[in-house]
């Protein structure tokens, strides 16, 4: 017990005497940037997710293609969740003599769970919106074509419940096809119903690309008298569920160990891959930005520790003097970090909470969702994190601090044994390894993070000592002033290196996190730019090609391009017959199960990347060659070389697999898991399908697309690019706010590699002022020291930054990257001034101490 309270008193000394605040102000700042980020990605996380649920109506979907047991809702309403049901099928809607294909939803009470369903009931369709007939485009539209609104451009209102008993909402395209309007009388199987309102905003429409066609929502009270219910109907069920994101997770859990064959899990990362992509990138950003802080302040600890423990060797060797044994002065210093680490950690959580709480207002204008509260386990992270860091790079240090020679009390050149330096450093990496894969949450990121630490710590190691040993060998062609610099770096050799690997590494991430960080969102914006195609148009005949591109013409709409497509079921790999249940995986069997679009080409999409293998060569046209998507080859086991079947139409159709591509998913164009060459799929019958944006300011062009061609079937995503580009500026701001910690950070890892030789410059500078040495002369020698010492920490850093960034682009987050020319110059320039500024600012009080007091020491 005596030692904690001798503990504490030093504790106080060293506090009022300085020793400790640089240590304590690096780890205040790097939990708050993990409290922060971590309270704050929480928070984000689930309204972003709560968000994406918007699009599915719902937090989680239990969808099968038969009716489902009652005993997921019981259990879903046992857990404290709400539910409600849908049931789609396609069928035929008619009026008078005009009937047409369309979805039908039966909904009961409750829907949608999540998101808003937005109807009205004013709008009014002309006679005759076009003077076109289906497939003929050739005549003008008319002068008042574009001052024709669709129901869903009238103004709306949210419907707070479900269409009454005998009525039914329909959506435009049903209105536009069949001239609905408000009481229309409309036949369904066995029924009539009245038109009741229309459709302007459904939150799961969309989801998948499945919902292709004008659609229907009704009553599931009203569903049985409409006999279409029967057996062998093409028939979904949906069990939408909703509530506290625990015990969804819970409730997903219990149901995921319950599914039988044809049922399936869809949360909004099920159902929307651009989504899932966009939160998934979004976490990666977040959790880099967190770890760049981690990684600075733990530079900045290191330079602490060494300098403290450097400052207490007279006192542990008086302590020896007086009879202190290794393990009592072992003890005493562990209590002295652990006290210190659980105040500054505890005051770091504290910094964190309020930050984030900061930055909740501060994106209140741009977050139209409430943010949920912010738990607990992200201070008992911090808290953890901050010990972790101090004692990972202290606890070395003082084993050696243990053993400092009882001699030195006589002589102060007398060291302790340096035989823990290199076990200091590995521990304290071992420590930061452990808090990057922890904060990463991805183990891609986590092991990038930590393989690049390494190698940017041994080849900054490495070129300190190669250039400190070139630029010393040229100092007799350099003036005094140089020359006494680069005399300073080769005498500290060790020191130094030290200085430049720490510098360069907080430089780096600094850099990394404005310049490449910059260009990396800069990137993922122009990933999805404002006019990212945010319609697609399917089904479209050959025979109308030509047609539709008049009609673009028309409209004044840049012509898209038309790509063929085959639809074909794979039914075999390298002559064997697979099914659904030759994989146990869900995915892999609803991919079995489900028809594949395939297609053709002589070049490769923008947005593919081939994997392996290579594209084909002009006189590969005919060859039953084709080139598959990575993700349904590492799904269903396909690898190159292998002969896939597949029957389309009927016919069966074989072709070697001979490359495999990355497809970008989230460009939301059009895209094939299968192509082929020219020539290949010429004998099957075959569609076509394009992508194009849509302006805000021309909504209907629609109406006249869909009279004009009524085969066409028309898929709005505008609301899903829209959440995602939500997603993408919201995570923009966060990353700016946090940005905060990590400049911080880097003026810690500063301060603390001027300090740590500040001792030093106190005796050189009494020994030159006492030789007759100005304190100009002084001020120019250390200036040149630092500015060596900082464009060297400055060129590494930008190199390495520069390899960071495209490591990060290419391989992490999947964007392409482009090398920013201006980073080397900025890191030289940033280095060079930002360390003889700083550093010729922190040694200004050398500069006024007394020579005689220092040299009488």
């Amino acid at each position: 017990m005596h030692l904690l309270r001798l503990s504490l008193r030093m504790l106080r000394r060293d506090w009022m005497a300085g020793e400790l605040r640089i240590l304590a102000f690096a780890l205040i700042v790097a939990v708050g940037s993990m409290t922060t980020v971590g309270f704050f990605t929480d928070r984000v996380q689930m309204a972003l997710s709560r968000q994406g649920n918007q699009l599915l109506g719902a937090d989680l979907i239990i969808a099968s293609d038969h009716p489902f047991s009652s005993d997921y809702a019981d259990e879903a309403i046992y857990r404290g969740l709400v539910t409600s049901t849908t049931t789609k099928f396609p069928s035929m809607a008619a009026t008078g003599e005009n009937s047409l294909l369309a979805e039908i939803k039966a909904v009961t009470a409750g829907y949608p769970l999540r998101g808003e369903l937005r109807i009205t009931t004013g709008w009014h369709t002309p006679a005759a919106t076009l003077a076109t007939v289906a497939g003929d485009s050739t005549k003008e539209l008319p002068e008042n074509a574009e001052e024709i609104k669709p129901a869903k451009e009238i103004p709306d209102q949210i419907a707070g419940t479900i269409p009454a008993l005998g009525t039914v909402w329909v959506d435009d395209k049903l209105i536009t096809r069949l001239s609905l309007q408000p009481g229309s009388q409309i036949e369904i199987g066995i029924s009539r119903f009245t038109v009741a309102a229309a459709i302007t905003q459904e939150p799961d429409y969309s989801i998948g690309f499945i919902n292709l066609g004008p659609r229907i929502l009704m009553n599931a009270a009203d569903l049985p008298a409409t006999g279409l219910v029967r057996q062998g109907s093409r028939i979904s069920y949906r069990l939408l569920v909703a509530g506290n994101a625990t015990a969804i997770e819970d409730f997903r859990q219990w149901a995921q160990s319950r599914l039988v064959p044809g049922e399936r899990l869809e949360g909004i990362r099920d159902a929307r891959p651009e989504i899932r992509s966009a939160l998934d990138r979004a976490g990666k950003f977040l959790g880099l930005t967190a770890l760049v802080s981690v990684v600075l302040a733990a530079a900045a600890i290191a330079l602490a520790v060494r300098h403290f423990t450097r400052r207490h060797l007279d006192g542990c060797a008086v302590m020896r003097c007086l009879g202190a044994s290794q393990g009592e002065i072992l003890r005493l210093y562990l209590y002295h970090f652990t006290v210190l680490g659980l105040i500054a950690s505890s005051i770091g959580c504290l910094t964190g909470f309020v930050s984030q709480e900061v930055l909740a207002w501060w994106l209140s204008s741009l977050v139209e969702a409430e943010l949920p509260s912010p738990g607990l386990m992200p201070a008992v992270h911090g808290l953890f994190t901050g010990m972790i860091l101090l004692l990972g790079f202290s606890l070395p240090p003082l084993l050696n601090l243990r053993r400092v020679p009882v001699l030195r009390v006589l002589r102060h050149d007398t060291r302790a044994p340096d035989t823990h330096s290199l076990v200091a450093y590995a521990s304290g990496l071992a420590a930061l390894s452990v808090l990057s894969l922890w904060q990463a949450g991805d183990l891609r990121l986590g092991l990038a993070v930590i393989g690049g630490s390494v190698i940017a710590l041994a080849l900054f190691g490495l070129l300190g000592f190669a250039f400190i040993r070139i630029l010393f060998a040229t100092r007799n062609q350099a003036g005094g002033t140089w020359r006494y610099g680069l005399a300073s770096v080769r005498r500290n050799t060790m020191a130094s290196v030290v200085q430049i690997v720490a510098l360069g590494l907080g430089l780096m991430a600094l850099l990394s996190l404005t310049l490449i960080r910059d260009d990396l969102l800069h990137e993922w914006r122009t990933s999805l730019p404002a006019d990212a195609p945010n319609r697609f148009l399917v089904n479209i005949q050959p025979d109308q090609l030509a047609p539709l591109q008049t009609f673009f013409d028309q409209v004044s709409l840049t012509h898209p391009v038309f790509f063929p497509m085959i639809r074909g079921r794979l039914t075999g790999i390298n002559h064997q017959t697979v099914t659904a249940e030759n994989y146990p995986d869900t995915r892999a069997r609803r991919l079995i199960e489900r028809e594949f679009n395939l297609s053709w080409s002589d070049q490769m999409q923008a947005g593919n990347q081939l994997v392996k293998g290579q594209w084909w060569e002009q006189d590969d046209t005919g060859k039953a060659v084709l080139s598959i998507e990575e993700g349904i080859a590492s799904t269903l086991n396909i690898g190159m070389g292998d002969v896939l079947t597949y029957d389309i139409a009927g016919s069966p159709f074989e072709a070697t697999v001979t490359s495999i591509r990355k497809v970008n998913w989230d460009s939301f164009r059009v895209n094939f898991f299968v192509v082929t060459p020219p020539g290949v799929l010429n004998d099957y019958p075959a569609t076509y399908i394009t992508s194009f944006y849509l302006p805000p300011d021309k909504p209907a062009i629609i109406s006249h697309l869909t009279r004009t061609f009524p085969n066409f079937l028309i898929i709005d995503v505008e609301a899903i690019i829209t959440q995602v580009q939500k997603v993408i500026e919201q995570v923009t701001r966060a990353i700016e706010f946090v940005f905060l910690f990590t400049v911080l950070s880097g003026f810690a890892v500063l301060y603390a590699a001027i300090i740590s030789t500040q001792d030093e410059r106190l005796r050189e500078a009494a020994i030159f002022r006492t030789l007759g040495a100005s304190r100009q002369q002084l001020i120019r020698a250390w200036a040149a020291e630092f500015a060596l010492t900082g464009g060297l920490a400055g060129l590494f850093a930008a190199t390495g930054a520069s390899v960071l960034g495209y490591v990060i682009s290419q391989h992490l987050l999947n964007l392409p990257y482009t090398p920013n020319p201006w980073i080397i110059l900025t890191g030289l320039l940033a280095g060079t001034a930002g360390v003889t500024l700083a550093g010729l600012a922190g040694t200004r009080s050398v500069l006024s101490h007394p020579p005689l007091v220092t040299l009488g020491k």
